[in-house]
């Protein structure tokens, strides 16, 4: 069962030529790269956050691209090529990829409103490296306009409009493993975040039982539902994801509490 963790990537992108290359060429690009260090110096160094920088890109891409297969692998139609932004199926796929690499470059400006400041930040980074696998010029617009969109939608207030974006965001929510929260918490402190995030074990994400996606959040301790109300949730319910993903909360082997399309139950009492 695939763990949401920096292995996760690789192990998609290995199983699909395009990608690969895709993903080698957008790595490979000095400004990218710089971008997440200078991520991390505004939001770990300075904001005292937690992780925004090369790990988390990775592993929220590695997280949205699987998402993303899943989904195609149910039949689930992709928003570029039923709105005819794309008529290659394959062509979509650089959407989750290269959304979830660069959808946090914003903060090398600021924590705030870095999800819009970004996906202006991405524009000639994603030209860049669209021309390098892609020849035809009305098709590598018509893909960097979807993909900025799909940074523009990682923040809260954002409603996100197409299957590809929807994996980025929820992409994003899914790296909250062993401290890795995506609401930011400040370093050192001791809060609900704090405690919430560090009882996050593991994310796992597997195909769904009444619906194409089944996600496995275990935790150690109660508190670690915070996580899944507060980021996983609120993020998942601006995507056209909501109708396609279960999730379960789990604690010591136990099913917590579980939300679903068709329902939501309350947590169980833990003594």
């Amino acid at each position: 069962m695939p763990t949401v963790s920096p292995r996760l990537l690789e192990e998609v992108v290995n199983t699909n030529t395009f990608l690969r290359t895709a993903y080698r060429v957008l790595v490979r690009d000095p400004e990218v790269r710089t971008l997440w260090e200078m991520s991390n110096v505004m939001a770990v160094k300075r904001l005292k956050y937690n992780d925004h920088g090369p790990v988390h890109a990775i592993i929220a891409a590695g997280a949205a691209v699987y998402l993303y297969k899943l989904l195609r692998e149910a039949g689930v139609e992709s928003s570029l090529v039923r709105d005819k932004v794309v008529s290659d199926p394959e062509l979509a796929w650089i959407v989750p990829l290269y959304g979830a690499l660069l959808h946090d470059i914003g903060n090398a400006i600021h924590r705030d409103l870095h999800e819009k400041l970004g996906s202006i930040l991405a524009k000639p980074i994603i030209d860049r490296a669209l021309a390098k696998i892609i020849s035809d010029y009305e098709t590598r617009i018509r893909l960097r306009q979807e993909i900025m969109h799909s940074i523009h939608c990682t923040a809260y207030d954002a409603e996100c409009l197409t299957i590809e974006a929807g994996c980025v965001a929820v992409g994003d929510g899914l790296d909250m493993a062993e401290g890795r929260a995506r609401v930011p918490y400040r370093l050192g402190g001791l809060s609900i975040h704090h405690i919430s995030a560090l009882s996050i074990r593991k994310v796992e994400i597997q195909k769904g039982d009444e619906v194409p996606i089944k996600i496995l959040v275990h935790m150690t301790e109660r508190a670690g539902i915070f996580q899944v109300d507060e980021v996983l949730m609120p993020k998942l319910k601006t995507t056209p994801l909501k109708d396609l993903v279960e999730i379960y909360a789990i604690v010591d082997g136990e099913t917590l509490k579980t939300y679903t399309p068709y329902k939501q139950s309350s947590p169980k009492q833990v003594s």
